[in-house]
């Protein structure tokens, strides 16, 4: 029976490590082509006329405000042509009408036409015909981006495979599955002048390095610690990218990474008497519990007043101030219970998990008022994981009471 399940095992990681080679391989190509679409040489483009453009968006579709800097409206004509023209604030706020004369330019080979405002240079119709290859590319990106973070998941599974539970590995692996699937079917509009691409591949990063610490941390790993260094940093371009989040970027900078340092020393400090490659963990008292509660009460209120009344502006909300000002209460909430939390994992509390808990749903909510559904996936990884992180790190401190009667925290 020992060598049936050894046999078994075997062909599982043969299986696997072909699977991981088949992913790469498309993931590799799927990304060349895209490349090789937007640099292939543009062409000869030559003027043939001027025609009537239609606006596409009314001005609150668009969306911008005094903020922005850059205003780019989209105009097509009868023929379906298309022209993009970018427009200052003030210029863009005083447009009445919704119909202009454009210059359109054709490939005598291909046949394609372009609008353009005025007559453009060669390098204007260059970069017009690249982005407009770029986005006809988002496919190929947007699988090459699904299969190359499945394929990192599954190779971190079969290098590491004796670390991990089988359960462990299927959560992992399917949790990442899931996101891959969900980043084809609500691909990632630009905002604030990012490529949509970039910052799903940002979403993903996130997804990925965040069940594989909050993995490490219910296996009471130090090691979680090493890998959410990695996650603070994806965590403050996510919200530098999309100018939002501000309770949740200053808390990353100034306490999270600082608690990622200071929390992998004292974990290396706390290693259990029997298996040193697990840490001592325990839990709070009462009156303990309720101190925090209203501490969690007092920060929501003070940050989210401070931060609603920031003369801030992104294109995430679509110039929606109401739902900019109920997403800076909630982002205040999400921060201060996860500064709770990050507090509960540096002393090895067990009640860091009812943390998680609530900080997840209000993420969730957060990335549901932002159109984030991606990242549903990863909320969806941290209920599950946090049940199994609370149901170890109880099992662990019934079995372990001495624990309880230590005095230090370091």
């Amino acid at each position: 029976m020992k060598r049936i399940l050894e046999k078994n095992s075997s062909l599982t990681v043969r299986l696997g490590f072909i699977a991981l080679i088949l992913c790469a391989a498309v993931c590799l190509c799927s990304a060349a082509v895209g490349l090789f679409r937007i640099f292939a040489p543009v062409g000869e483009y030559g003027f043939v006329g001027t025609l009537d453009f239609e606006r596409t968006a009314t001005p609150e579709e668009e969306g911008y405000d005094e903020d922005s800097t850059k205003c780019l409206v989209e105009y097509e004509s009868a023929d379906g042509t298309i022209m993009n023209v970018e427009y200052s604030y003030e210029d863009w706020k005083s447009l009445t009408e919704t119909h202009r004369i454009g210059y359109v330019y054709e490939n005598a080979k291909t046949g394609d036409r372009i609008g353009f405002a005025d007559h453009p240079t060669e390098a204007q119709i260059a970069a017009e015909v690249r982005n407009r290859a770029a986005d006809d590319a988002s496919a190929l990106f947007g699988a090459a981006l699904a299969l190359g973070l499945f394929a990192i998941g599954l190779g971190i599974i079969l290098i590491f495979r004796d670390k991990f539970s089988a359960y462990e590995k299927y959560w992992f692996l399917s949790i990442l599955a899931l996101a891959a699937i969900f980043s084809l079917i609500f691909p990632e509009d630009s905002c604030n002048g990012v490529n949509g691409i970039v910052i799903m591949a940002l979403y993903l990063a996130d997804t990925l390095l965040n069940i594989l610490c909050e993995l490490l941390i219910s296996k009471q790993s130090k090691w979680n610690f090493i890998v959410s260094v990695f996650v603070e940093i994806t965590e403050i371009l996510i919200c530098v990218v999309l100018a939002y989040r501000f309770a949740t970027m200053l808390s990353t900078l100034l306490f999270w990474l600082p608690c990622d340092i200071v929390s992998f020393i004292n974990w290396n400090r706390k290693p259990d008497s029997e298996n040193e490659e697990i840490t001592k963990v325990r839990t709070l008292k009462g009156w303990q519990e309720a101190l925090l509660i209203v501490g969690i009460i007092v920060w929501t209120v003070g940050i989210g007043f401070l931060l609603s009344n920031l003369n801030w502006s992104t294109d995430l909300f679509g110039g929606n101030r109401t739902l900019e000002v109920i997403v800076c209460y909630l982002d205040a909430c999400a921060s201060a219970v996860g500064i709770l939390n990050g507090l509960g994992i540096l002393f090895r509390f067990r009640e860091q998990w009812l943390a998680w808990y609530l900080c997840a749903i209000l993420e969730a909510v957060i990335n549901v008022l932002s159109g984030q559904y991606v990242l549903l996936v990863l909320k969806a990884g941290y209920l599950t994981n946090t049940t199994y992180g609370y149901v170890k790190w109880t099992r662990y401190i019934n079995a372990h009471p001495e624990v309880l009667e230590e005095k230090t925290l370091f």
